[in-house]
């Protein structure tokens, strides 16, 4: 009996350890699968082209976050540095017309007026439209708000992670307080706000809301031709890239296994499994699928690894799989572009919120445009005066000579 019993516990631990031999097996597998790193210049140009639109955007931020939104301008002068400004504040606002007004005002009561700025009539019809896009597309946004607490460990989320994200999604400012009134059915706000430790929680699972982007369009195009299209990644390769066989042979595999919605209870899961790695692939997608641009920083993603589930090394599936995401290093700063979302370096399928960029957008341009004009107006009056000046000097009588006396 007591042989018996030793040899069962033998058997047992030799399974485990079985076990464990496998699973660094995988492990080792998966993480000795290396591709090399592609430069795609059309990604970066579009990530590029929004360096001036978020300046501004920033600098507007920060005056409208100020009491009665003006601030002097020597105090904006100040915070050159942490908004990343590299060039006088002043300068900035004869830049952007379309954005700011100078006056003249007291800082104190009885001290010197000094230059202040404010929001410009045109800036602030801007925000009252801004207003009214967040309010058509409010079902929009509750609707990923929900999708991003239903993916999440728990069903809740940081609210100070939620509020650092709320650009990269399209939230307005005031999303945690008004929607979180609106919709006490979806969401629930827990823990000591005042000490920064609330959480905001899912109330309710909607089955209408959990449905990946994946699973949509495959729905879609059974729909479309009848025939039952099976769930999965739209792989394309950028051009000039190549795969080693062995890494071709795996993404084969990994691509033949059956997709894991992210919505779906992944607890169960190894770490280092493929179906790990496939859950893990189809939850990026979907976030940066529900991001207004269809792109985040690898850093903000990091925030996230507790909610999510994500591995230490969960950045390595933007290189391992670069038939779905793209790795950009533009602007030092690590950033996930998700391929299928773009043609060259435009977006292909638009969010409704993006409305809000495309007006600001146009808001500066017209500013820019305008002290192009002005410039231009400038330079042709600074000619005109030199040709008047010119032609009095040709018509002046030239003076006769003295005769000595």
């Amino acid at each position: 009996m007591v042989l018996r019993n030793h040899t069962i516990c033998y058997e047992i631990a030799k399974s485990l350890e079985k076990g464990r031999n496998l699973g660094q097996e995988i492990r080792r597998r998966i993480s000795s699968l290396k591709v090399v790193w592609k430069k795609d210049r059309k990604l970066d140009e579009a990530i590029e082209q929004d360096k001036r639109y978020k300046l501004c955007a920033r600098v507007v931020k920060e005056v409208l976050n100020e009491p009665g939104q003006v601030i002097p301008l020597r105090y904006l002068e100040k915070r050159r540095e942490r908004l990343r400004l590299n060039f006088k504040a002043k300068s900035f606002v004869e830049m952007n017309p379309s954005l700011f007004d100078i006056y003249y005002d007291r800082i104190k009561p009885k001290s010197e007026p000094v230059p202040f700025i404010r929001p410009t009539p045109r800036l602030r019809a801007f925000l009252d439209h801004e207003q009214r896009i967040y309010a058509d597309n409010e079902p929009l946004i509750v609707s990923k708000l929900c999708k991003l607490l239903m993916m999440a460990k728990d069903k809740v989320i940081s609210a100070d992670k939620l509020v650092h994200v709320k650009r990269d999604f399209g939230f307005p400012n005031d999303f945690l307080v008004k929607l979180v009134q609106r919709y006490p059915n979806y969401f629930r706000l827990t823990g000591l706000p005042e000490q920064g430790k609330s959480f905001l929680e899912l109330v309710d699972w909607n089955p209408d809301f959990a449905k990946s982007a994946i699973e949509q369009r495959a729905e879609e195009e059974t729909l479309r031709t009848g025939v039952r299209v099976r769930p999965n990644f739209d792989v394309k390769l950028p051009s000039g890239f190549f795969l080693r066989k062995e890494m071709r042979e795996w993404t084969r595999d990994w691509l033949e296994q059956d997709y894991i919605s992210p919505y779906e209870d992944a607890s169960h899961l190894d770490q280092a499994s493929k179906e790990m790695e496939k859950r893990t692939v189809g939850l990026v997608h979907e976030l940066l699928s529900l991001s207004l641009l269809k792109r985040l920083p690898v850093p903000i993603l990091g925030k996230f690894c507790d909610e999510f589930r994500f591995s230490n090394a969960f950045s390595s599936v933007f290189t391992r799989h670069s038939g779905i995401f793209y790795l950009s290093l533009k602007g030092g700063i690590k950033t996930a572009v998700l391929r299928e979302a773009y043609r060259e370096d435009e977006l292909v399928d638009r969010d409704p919120l993006l409305a809000i960029k495309d007006n600001f957008l146009r808001l500066l341009e017209e500013g820019w445009q305008e002290r192009k004009d002005k410039l231009k107006q400038q330079r042709e009056q600074v000619h005109k005066d030199r040709e008047i000046l010119l032609v009095a000097k040709t018509k002046q009588p030239e003076e006769p000579d003295r005769l000595c006396d």
